[in-house]
Parts: structure tokens; C-alpha cells; sequence
């Protein structure tokens, strides 16, 4: 039911009052009315459905997505598709308004007993994206597969959009939008541009390209006077888009309270996951593979499995970061500029051209801890169109400004390295970083290391000399060369010797479980603030997991696999996080 509305309080103002106490008693009435009124439940069915009818009859559902558009939907109401049936055009609405004990929920029915797919599809081919949502909250979406391949921009669709969605959120006007969950999702085979289209070469090393893309799921905040909070995505499924599979962008604290859990990313032609303006956010369980493809001709081409910026208060972990392919960036996860308090711990980064562990310049206490690295880095500059090295570990003082600042504060600890003999192992350390802290990491680099500069759009100088409050102790090197002479920072306290992985070169974290106890059992030391830090990290320095669920006892062991005096694992069970005190 739609409220009556009154033309304008003039009109009130100028009618005798016993007839204007009955107006407001007539639409205080309706208000009641209208929050009394039950929820109601819109079924729809593309080739069974008729819009003629009220919708609400499972035996009798509407047609078209155009119907539900044009119905204005309340607090608890639900949409639902037939399942294994296919919608085409897009679900869109500006202000929904749910509220937390009823949200407004889109989700799939089954239309009859035998039915075998449970999901309805949406195809917004030629659409902004297949579901649009501006300035809302509080809403529900779950068990849909979103695609949008090719199409161009439909007659009626914004003039100005440059992007193609499987799903989009955005917030464009002044306000707080909360209470988004998406749930079950299948966003697949987005693009703008058609099937056959080549994308310019010049687009790759552009910043985030300068053509139109298809991206997966956007949270979009448009401006600072309106934040989107409380973002959940559970158990959600992102293959196929010409750009980045999962994206946050928002002013500075514009996206807060952000959850990711079991997310699987596969063949994206940008990043997996990207976030902007984020604070507070926990991302779990994520498998992301094949991030800045190069499958499709419209793709990017070039992306990090995550990366984030001007983002604080973010864990990243129990994940795993795979074949990140692109001639720039493209790590399993780095940490942009401008960030605080990004915390990766407990991944399997693999296979990634850009390398492993990268922080840019004004990042203030970001931390890798207990992540396996296998084969990282393996990009060679002036290669294939690479313009920059692929590298295991790179500290850059890079933040867009002309004046390159920091990083600040930052940890590398209890990390397992492995990098074949087929590869050089590169590091660069920007000489503006100020407080490094590596310390307890196994490097077990079977070929040769060498320190190159930091080559982020201009090249930080090598470092040729300390840098400030930096700690550099008891890591393990497979041979003794295995951090640069070059570099002027060398381990005060190093450790030299073969940790004798299970299978070394393997595909699973259980292959780098070192068989050599003597080398590694109880030879960490307790990781201390680094000098001159007041914070350390906020999630705490001493975590009492291991990478596979191990209990940490005593020291800690070299690496992120904690042994027995056997050399074996006692549990491998994925960690729970919790802090020594």
C-alpha cells in the first residue's frame, strides 16, 4: 500500500480546523495501517507468470522484472524467482527500506516439486547491472545467479554509466545505509563491451584502466556526507568479469563493518577483491584464482588477488591467493597506500607474477604473519610488457604524492617462503621505510636473491643505507646468500640450513611442514613492539595458532607451521584467532 500524500501543508493551513484535525486523523490512521498491514510475498516466473495479477499467489506469479520494479516494496516484503528459470533486465530501486527484524529480501523460489535448480537467473545484458540498488538498507539477496555479458547501455539506462554489474549497491545521497547480506550468489560472465571486442594495449598500464568494464559485485559510496555500514557476502561464487570480481569504494570510513566469507573468485580480468575506504573489515575462507586473466580479449588483464587502500582495521586470512597474473601489481594480497592496521595472516599465496608481501608508502602497522609463499614473484621487468619486477617482499614508499613517506611500522613475521631455482627472488626496500620488523620467517629460496628498487610508477632509489628501527632477526635461509648482501639491513641473529619441507614445490600447506626440528622447534623469538612504536598491532603481536590450527607453545617455531620434536603436525585444524596476552 502507498501512503496518501497531501499536496502541501498550505492546503491544510487554510482549511477550518475540525476539518483539518480529521485530515491528520485520517492519515495518522493510515500510517498505523499501513505498519499493521503483513508483509507481502511477490513471486515471479518469466514464462508461467502474468503481471495482470496481484503477484502474491505462488500458482499465480508475475511475469516480468518491470513489474516488480514498478511495485513499491515494504519492510519484510520479499521478491522471489522461479528457480532454473531465466529473467531478462535487471531488478532496480533507489530508497528500499527494510529494517533490521524485516528486511526486504530478493531470492529464488522452486516452482514445482521436481524442479532441480533452485536458482533463479537474472540476465542484464544491456543493463547498469542486473540488480541495481541505490540508497537503501537493510536487504536481503540470496540463491540468484547474476550474468550481464555484452549489450552496451539499453535505451533509459543512466547516459553516463561507464560500467557494466552483476550486482550493484550504491549511495549517492547524504545518509546512513545499513544491513546489506548477500547469500549464495553466482555472478558470472559480466562484461560491457561484446564478445569479440579487444581491449587496448595501452589500457593495462593505466592505473584501473580507461575503457568500460564488467565488474562482479560493487559496494559503491558516492559521497562523504553518507556511509554504507553492517556489508555482509557469505558463501558467494564471482567467475568471469573483465574487472575486478569484488569491489569496496568508498570515501575514507565511508564502507564500515564489512564481512567476506567463503568467496570464490575465479578468472577476473582485474583483482579478485579490492577495497576502498573500508574500516572494519574481516574477510575469511577466501579462494581466489586466476585474478587479471587474460582468458576473455575484454579483460583488464592485470590484478592482485586482493589488494586495498586508504583502508583501516582489516584482517585478511584463512585464504588462499593463486596464479595473479598482470606487468604490474598483481601480488596474492598488497596493501596499497594510505592504509592502517591491515592485517594478512594464515594464507596460501601461490604462483603470483607481482609477488607476495607488498606495503606501499604511508601504511601504518600493516603485518604479514603466518602465510605460506610458494613460487611468488616469478615476473621479470622488460618481459612480456612488465614494468614492474615481481617481487617476495617490497616495502615502497609510493602514496601519489611527490614526497615519498614510509611505510611505518611494519611486520613480517613467522612467514614460510619457498621460491624453485627456476626463479630470481627479488626484494625491495624503500629507504624512506620507517620501523621493519622481519623476524621468525623460514626463506628457503633454492636459486638466486637479489635486491632490485622499488619500481611503483617512479622508481624508489635502492636503499644504501639502515634504514630507521629496523629489526631483523632469527629467520631461517636455506643458504646463506638467500638475503641480498646488498641489501645494508642483514639478520642480526640468521639461521642457515634445509628445513626439510614434506614436498617441496607442492600444491598444499601440509607440504611445507619442515621435518628438520632441530632447525626450527622453539627457535622464534616472542615478536616485541619494533622501537618507537606506541601501537604494535591492534589485533595483538602474539597470536597462539599457527597457520594450520596448531596451539603455539613455548617459543614459537620458525615459519607458519608449528612441529613436533617428531616433525610432525599436531592438529591441522584452521585456526581459531586468538592473542596471547
Amino acid at each position: 500500500m502507498k501512503l496518501l500524500r497531501t499536496r502541501n501543508f498550505s492546503t491544510l493551513a487554510a482549511v477550518a480546523p475540525w476539518r483539518r484535525a480529521c485530515q491528520v486523523w485520517l492519515a495518522t490512521c493510515l500510517l498505523f495501517a499501513c505498519a499493521a498491514s503483513p508483509a507481502a510475498t511477490y513471486y515471479v516466473h518469466p514464462l508461467a507468470g502474468n503481471d495482470h495479477g496481484p503477484g502474491t499467489n505462488l500458482n499465480a506469479p508475475w511475469q516480468t522484472l518491470e513489474k516488480v520494479n514498478s511495485t513499491y516494496l515494504r519492510a519484510g516484503d520479499q521478491v522471489l524467482l522461479a528457480g532454473g528459470q531465466t529473467s531478462q533486465g535487471q531488478l532496480a530501486f533507489d530508497g528500499l527500506a527494510g529494517t533490521t527484524q524485516a528486511p526486504i529480501t530478493f531470492s529464488s523460489y522452486q516452482p514445482s516439486a521436481t524442479a532441480s535448480d533452485t536458482r533463479a537467473t537474472i540476465d542484464g545484458r544491456g543493463y547498469v547491472a542486473a540488480i541495481h540498488l541505490k540508497n537503501s538498507h537493510h536487504v536481503q539477496i540470496s540463491n540468484l545467479v547474476l550474468t550481464a555479458n555484452g549489450g552496451g547501455l539499453r535505451i533509459g539506462q543512466p547516459s553516463n554509466a561507464d560500467l557494466r554489474c552483476g550486482l550493484l549497491i550504491q549511495a549517492d545521497a547524504a545518509g546512513s545505509y545499513e544491513g546489506f547480506q548477500l547469500g549464495n550468489l553466482l555472478v558470472k560472465d559480466v562484461s560491457f563491451e561484446e564478445p569479440g571486442f579487444v581491449r587496448p594495449l595501452e589500457d593495462v598500464n593505466t592505473a584501473n584502466g580507461k575503457t568500460r568494464y564488467g565488474w562482479g559485485i560493487r559496494f559503491m559510496v558516492e559521497t562523504d556526507k553518507a556511509q554504507m555500514r553492517d556489508v555482509s557476502v557469505v558463501d558467494c561464487q564471482i567467475e568471469n568479469v573483465n574487472h575486478t570480481g569484488l569491489k569496496f569504494t568508498a570515501p575514507s570510513n565511508g564502507l564500515a563493518q564489512v564481512k567476506v566469507e567463503r568467496l570464490r573468485v575465479l578468472n577476473t580480468g582485474g583483482p579478485g577483491v579490492q577495497m576502498s575506504g573500508v574500516h572494519g573489515g574481516h574477510l575469511s575462507e577466501l579462494y581466489v584464482n586466476g585474478s587479471g586473466s587474460t582468458n576473455d580479449t575484454r579483460n583488464w588483464g592485470r590484478g592482485s588477488g586482493l589488494w586495498t587502500w586508504t583502508s583501516s582495521d582489516v584482517v585478511i586470512e584463512k585464504s588462499q591467493f593463486l596464479n595473479a597474473n598482470g606487468p604490474g601489481d598483481s601480488a596474492g594480497v598488497h596493501i596499497d597506500f594510505n592504509c592502517r592496521n591491515v592485517i594478512v595472516q594464515y594464507n596460501l599465496s601461490m604462483h603470483n607474477a607481482g609477488g607476495f608481501c607488498e606495503i606501499l608508502g604511508n601504511n601504518h602497522n600493516c603485518a604479514y604473519r603466518y602465510n605460506v609463499s610458494v613460487n611468488d614473484g616469478f615476473r621479470v621487468k622488460g618481459e612480456h610488457g612488465a614494468f614492474q619486477e615481481g617481487k617476495i617482499f617490497w616495502l615502497s614508499g609510493y602514496s601519489s604524492s611527490k614526497t615519498r613517506q614510509g611505510p611505518f611500522n611494519s611486520y613480517f613475521y613467522n612467514n614460510t617462503i619457498y621460491v624453485s631455482a627456476d626463479s630470481v627472488a627479488k626484494i625491495a626496500v624503500a629507504p624512506t621505510s620507517d620501523g621493519v620488523l622481519i623476524a621468525n620467517n623460514i626463506f628457503c629460496i633454492q636459486g638466486r636473491s637479489e635486491l632490485v628498487k622499488g619500481d611503483q610508477y617512479r622508481p624508489d632509489p635502492k636503499a644504501t643505507a639502515a634504514q630507521k628501527n629496523f629489526v631483523f632477526e632469527n629467520n631461517l635461509y636455506l643458504r646463506a646468500d638467500n638475503w641480498p648482501a646488498a641489501m645494508p639491513n642483514q639478520d642480526r641473529a640468521p639461521i642457515v640450513g634445509d628445513p626439510g619441507f614434506r614436498n617441496a614445490g607442492g600444491l598444499k600447506l601440509e607440504d611445507y611442514i619442515p621435518t628438520k626440528a632441530q632447525l626450527v622447534k622453539n627457535r622464534g623469538v616472542h615478536i616485541k613492539k619494533i622501537p618507537q612504536d606506541e601501537i604494535g598491532l591492534t589485533v595483538g603481536l602474539n597470536p597462539d595458532r599457527d597457520i594450520l590450527g596448531n596451539k603455539i607453545v613455548g617459543l614459537p617455531d620458525l615459519g607458519a607451521i608449528e612441529i613436533s620434536r617428531e616433525g610432525r603436525t599436531a592438529t591441522q585444524t584452521p585456526p581459531a584467532v586468538a592473542e596471547k596476552k
